[in-house]
């Protein structure tokens, strides 16, 4: 007998609400050096606050943010800032670890 599992994305939302995962969660994304994982987490992370309320709270209408959060989206930074902002979220810049820098 299996034992039933709980939907992943739904689990995931819910943990994504909370400020402290949803940071380490986007940090672990940028750490792949992916544009593409980093918007599936902010994607992520927007849709466990609500995408339309967020859009709305961002000055951004609701296409427009789909359209940033996709895989192929390319966002300003005044949107990226602004997203996260509503998130209660920032960015930050910090020195690389490597030897060559």
């Amino acid at each position: 007998m299996t034992k039933a599992s709980r939907p992943y994305k739904q689990e995931l939302l819910k943990a994504l609400q909370d400020p402290e995962e949803a940071v380490a969660y986007l940090n672990a994304a940028l750490e792949e050096s992916s544009n593409e994982i980093f918007l599936m987490a902010l994607r992520n992370v927007a849709e466990a606050h609500g995408i339309t309320r967020l859009a709305k709270q961002a000055d951004l209408n609701r296409e427009s943010m789909y359209r940033i959060l996709s895989e192929q989206g390319n966002p300003q930074l005044s949107s990226l800032t602004a997203i996260l902002e509503q998130l209660g979220l920032k960015l930050s810049v910090a020195v690389k670890d490597c030897a060559t820098v």
